[in-house]
């Protein structure tokens, strides 16, 4: 393995990656080749459009895909439904939260390469999943963000499955 720590991600979230990374690699990459082959036969390479982009694109989906590559040897896979104790927050935990205004507020934690904050998913290195780990039902956690701290108690935790 290489020297990179672990990146805890759900089977989901891996499979999302795999996904991509077999579009890329095995759909989208073979047809830009194509393309690239084609545009190179038709001569003055310094104008012509299709063999620039396709030189620029090609650039990019190798970045990506090698992207991919890393993260998903780097990845360990962690099924949130067997976790064993379900009563504290670890990771793959929907956590349903309560500020000190009584607002309320629902995250899943998840890997940090399969987060979306508008669907409520944050990352295992953010700092509210930092201060939420290991937490029950009832805990309050203080959270340290650049604005300033934030109060939170832990009202519900669930796991899927």
């Amino acid at each position: 393995m290489s020297g990179l720590p672990p990146r805890f991600i759900t089977p989901d979230g891996f499979a999302r990656l795999r996904a991509e990374y077999q579009q890329l690699f095995g759909e989208e990459r073979p047809k830009l080749v194509e393309t690239i082959s084609w545009a190179a036969g038709n001569g003055d390479r310094s104008e012509n459009g299709d063999y620039i982009y396709g030189r620029k694109r090609l650039r990019e989906i190798d970045r990506r895909i090698g992207y991919l590559s890393r993260i998903m040897k780097a990845a360990k896979v962690v099924n949130p439904a067997e976790q064993p104790d379900k009563d504290v927050v670890r990771f793959g935990a929907t956590v349903e939260l309560a500020d000190e205004f009584d607002a309320r507020r629902v995250v899943t934690i998840v890997g940090d390469d399969e987060t979306d904050a508008s669907a409520g998913r944050i990352g295992w290195s953010a700092p509210l999943t930092r201060a939420l780990v290991g937490a029950r039902v009832g805990d309050e956690r203080v959270v340290r963000l650049p604005a300033g701290e934030k109060w939170y108690e832990v009202v519900g935790i669930s796991y899927p499955g």
